[in-house]
């Protein structure tokens, strides 16, 4: 049995940002048309009227303060309200590995090594921009990868349940170089015309280069262990797939979108996290005082607040458990990953943390980690 460890990691930001107060005067301007248009239904009683956002609504909701989207001309368009991805040819590269490649190159630059000697690579995200052939698969041809590849979607915790399969094939001797890849589009399946979300999710890409800890080059991260959890909800849907047209749904729907019963999340999510993490810990000997640094799912500042709070057993201490999303928003699986590339070159040989995403399924993984 070999040991694995994280030698690199890498985080592709889109250019474009929409700040808070952009989005709520497209979301108000498109509130106005549409109760305009629907004045009529809208008195009688037979539809609600939409009501307005705002900035204080959604800081205090999240603790979003923007977003980075790959285009924004679309989503802030009051007649359009999603982005504009324009279609590439079957020849071209999808936008998914294009800014998947990104993310890895930097990656491996930070690992010290080449594309050619990774021999697993897997593309763990949310939504997969189609069902074959695989992303990742196309990934591994840009890049130049040997060995194999394949997708893998467990929402958001895609990442560290990326990252424990990886480091499962590694430990075994199957793969000796692997790459998680996590290339985040959830501008395209996002509900901007909803109030309750439109402010939730930005765009990224993400990446972690596992290798024997043996192999590694310079500064790296020993994972200790990893541990994953799943518990069947319907809170969290998005009812959209390739049975869509076989059923006559091809009309705009609103369950074809990222939808969640957002007070029940909150109310179910937070236990199930904090004890799965609490019995990860217990398990491997570990205590809260051994903890430099927890790395969590950036979907709500007030749902890590809680977890941060649960594990630790007190207030975290500034930059003991680090948000980035105020800058980013919910980028799904990717969230802790950019977490964890931002905030651990100052962590000490010994030095332990745990990163750890979660989300729809429910789905839960952790991924102890030790400074080398």
């Amino acid at each position: 049995m070999y040991r694995a460890a994280i030698t690199g990691t890498g985080v592709f930001t889109p250019s474009e940002v929409i700040t808070n107060a952009e989005l709520v005067t497209a979301f108000n301007a498109y509130a106005d048309k549409y109760n305009a248009a629907h004045a009529g239904q809208i008195a009688a009683g037979d539809l609600p009227a939409k009501a307005h956002s705002s900035v204080d609504f959604i800081v205090a909701a999240s603790g979003i303060e923007q977003r980075h989207v790959i285009d924004k001309t679309g989503v802030l368009d009051p007649d359009r309200m999603y982005p504009h991805l324009r279609a590439r040819t079957d020849e071209e590269p999808s936008l998914m590995a294009e800014i998947g490649v990104d993310a890895i190159n930097t990656a491996l630059a930070q690992a010290g090594i080449s594309a050619d000697q990774v021999d697993l690579v897997i593309c763990a995200a949310s939504n997969i921009e189609r069902a074959y052939p695989a992303v990742a698969v196309e990934i591994q041809q840009l890049i130049g990868a040997g060995g194999f590849a394949f997708d893998m979607n467990v929402a958001c915790s895609s990442a560290t349940f990326g990252i424990q399969t990886a480091a499962d094939m590694i430990r075994t001797g199957s793969v000796r170089t692997a790459v998680v890849v996590n290339p985040e589009i959830t501008s395209a399946h996002l509900e901007w015309r909803d109030r309750d979300c439109h402010f939730i999710f930005g765009d990224v890409a993400t990446a972690t280069v596992l290798q024997r800890s043996e192999d590694a080059k310079g500064e790296h991260f020993i994972i200790r262990s990893t541990r994953c959890a799943t518990v069947f909800s319907n809170n969290i849907r998005n009812n959209a797939g390739f049975m869509r047209m076989a059923r006559d749904q091809m009309e705009d729907r609103r369950d074809m979108q990222f939808i969640q019963n957002g007070r029940k999340v909150f109310k179910e999510v937070l236990p199930l996290v904090s004890q799965h993490m609490a019995d990860h810990m217990a398990d491997e000997g570990i205590t809260a005082d051994d903890l430099k640094r927890l790395w969590l799912h950036q979907a709500n500042k007030a749902m890590n607040d809680y977890i941060g709070k649960k594990v630790l057993g007190r207030e975290p201490a500034p930059g003991e458990q680090p948000n980035i999303l105020q800058d980013y928003a919910n980028t799904s699986s990717a969230g802790s990953i950019i977490a964890f590339a931002q905030n651990s070159d100052d962590l000490k040989p010994g030095d332990l943390g745990i990163i750890c995403s979660f989300g729809a399924g429910y789905s839960v993984g952790s991924v102890v980690v030790e400074k080398a």
